[in-house]
């Protein structure tokens, strides 16, 4: 294919959402989608539903609970392979290798742990897993910054002081705190990756990808968070045409708390 559009969604339950993912496969035409959250077991993961619409290329990884990622394709895969992160087996990352013209590249999708609610290994043991986690996505990355790579995912940090609605209240928070992002830019260094989103839309922008159900007018008041992100590695740049969050799914009814990340590349 000489273009291909990959879309990353966590869609908090699956087959609760099921038509919301249909309706964004007939929206927006992803030739990857990439999802996260999928809350479901692989023999319960509903395979017809995306084959009866051309995806026919599945790779699944998944549990029940508040786990489980899963790539769907129009595209034939090349490869594939999982990896175990923070020494922890609950369904948090696979990848696929497809084609973009001559160029081979690997599509890694990422849930990142949430990380509980204290920002201190010592007393959290959900904190310190994340943390262990990055740490192993910086060790497994580093050896591969030479491959055409997409890294895209929920990966349940904001980085940036744009990347939440009031940093001054959210900086001692899980998800925004210094630790956290300490641990992702370390990652990102160690694959030089490079955050797309943040080249579409300068860093002074404010810019998120979640609202809270905990506030029924967080969405309305823009009070978010970008948690949800799309990396590539420097061989990759220069097939990057387009990256973009995409609002509109989250003013459906009954949304995920989360809205797709859109990026489109060229061969």
């Amino acid at each position: 294919m000489s273009q291909l559009k990959v879309i990353s969604w966590n869609v908090n339950g699956l087959r609760a959402r099921i038509d919301h993912v249909k309706r964004l496969l007939d929206e927006l035409k992803p030739d990857v989608l990439c999802m996260q959250e999928t809350k479901v077991a692989n023999d319960l993961f509903p395979a017809s539903d995306f084959t009866d619409l051309g995806y026919t290329h599945q790779l699944i990884h998944g549990r029940k609970s508040h786990h489980g990622v899963a790539i769907v394709s129009r595209v034939p895969f090349v490869d594939s392979e999982q990896t175990v992160f923070a020494d922890k087996d609950d369904c948090r990352h696979v990848a696929a290798q497809v084609s973009l013209g001559a160029t081979k590249l690997w599509v890694h999708n990422f849930y990142v742990p949430s990380g509980g609610d204290e920002p201190d290994p010592a007393v959290n043991d959900k904190f310190d897993q994340k943390l262990r986690f990055w740490a192993d996505m910086a060790t497994h990355f580093a050896p591969r910054t030479t491959q055409p790579a997409l890294l895209v995912g929920d990966l349940n940090v904001a980085p940036a002081e744009t990347d939440v609605w009031d940093h001054k209240r959210m900086r001692k928070m899980v998800g925004h705190s210094p630790v956290e992002v300490e641990a992702l830019t370390h990652a990102m260094d160690a694959g030089s990756w490079t955050d797309l989103v943040r080249q579409t839309t300068p860093v002074e922008e404010h810019l998120y990808s979640w609202w809270t159900y905990r506030s029924p007018t967080a969405f309305e008041r823009d009070r978010g968070w970008r948690l949800d992100h799309a990396w590539a590695t420097q061989p990759l740049l220069g097939h990057v045409k387009e990256t973009r969050i995409w609002r509109d799914s989250r003013s459906w009814t009954k949304p995920s708390d989360h809205a797709p990340v859109v990026v489109e590349l060229t061969a």
